[in-house]
């Protein structure tokens, strides 16, 4: 279905949008959006540090203190 809209389409669609919400309300949405997209971004990166974490924590060396000293 949206396969058939076009750069003209989009336009039309922006332009019934920015008519019936103001230009106001149509830029802080859209500064909403971007803060959203920016703490998912953040989200994101932490958690591939946690689990990056979580794996160099799970690979760190358990050999016994008994056995290290006959090496």
């Amino acid at each position: 279905m949206l396969n058939n809209i076009g750069p003209v389409g989009f336009l039309l669609i922006a332009v019934v949008v920015l008519v019936l919400f103001g230009r106001g309300k149509v830029s802080s949405l859209m500064g909403e959006v971007g803060k959203g997209i920016t703490a998912f971004k953040r989200g994101v990166k932490e958690g591939n540090e946690e689990i990056e974490k979580a794996s160099a924590e799970a690979a760190r060396d358990v050999t016994p203190e008994a056995d290290k000293d006959k090496a």
